[in-house]
């Protein structure tokens, strides 16, 4: 027990929350570039022709057979792809599969940003301050929001794409709805207790 409370004091918090405060910027960056990745047709999905199957097919390229060596992006969900008439996939279809993972990261990108300014305020010593349990709060709801509707709006963009294209898309989401769904509740929790240590603070400050 006195191992673990050696990882709780401020020598060891201050360099940690420096660390993850960085780790943040990179997850931050990471998701910008696949993004860009995304709306560029570097998007991998299972791709259904006339002449075959392809299980890392990309909009962008001409010959699946040949891509293997690019740039490309996951977003985690099943994605399946089926060709028009004319053995081609639709401009709306790379629309729709830009938007879902837009969709998808923009959220996280921001939920980053904001537990990276928790950790800056960390390594400043400002702990029970209003402004972390603010952005904890936000960082929660919007995991929460990613785990909850934005598989659903995941499936709506895929329902809309498929009225306006010839081509044809299909996905399966909400894998990891259990997984972001406890964590989202915890943050939320953490928001509030810290919350609450700021009140107690400005009512001690006071009283003395």
């Amino acid at each position: 027990m006195k191992i673990l409370q050696k990882f709780t004091t401020e020598k060891f918090a201050k360099p940690a929350a420096r660390i993850m405060k960085y780790a943040c910027y990179f997850v931050v960056i990471f998701y910008v570039l696949c993004t860009v990745l995304a709306f560029m047709g570097r998007q991998a999905f299972f791709l259904h022709t006339k002449t075959g199957s392809f299980e890392r097919a990309i909009y962008a390229s001409e010959n699946q057979d040949t891509h293997s060596g690019n740039m490309k992006v996951y977003m985690g969900d099943g994605i399946h792809v089926w060709t028009n008439d004319n053995d081609r996939i639709d401009l709306s279809i790379h629309v729709g599969l830009s938007l879902m993972y837009a969709v998808h990261a923009v959220p996280m990108i921001v939920a980053f940003w904001l537990l990276s300014r928790v950790f800056s305020n960390i390594q400043k010593g400002r702990i029970f301050v209003e402004q972390n349990s603010s952005y904890l709060l936000f960082y929660g709801l919007i995991q929460f929001t990613e785990a909850v509707f934005v598989p659903f709006i995941k499936l709506l963009i895929c329902r809309l794409t498929n009225l306006v294209s010839h081509s044809r898309i299909s996905i399966s989401t909400g894998q990891s709805m259990l997984n972001m769904l406890f964590p989202s509740i915890a943050f939320m929790v953490a928001a509030y207790i810290i919350h609450y240590g700021v009140h107690l603070q400005d009512e001690a400050d006071h009283t003395l």
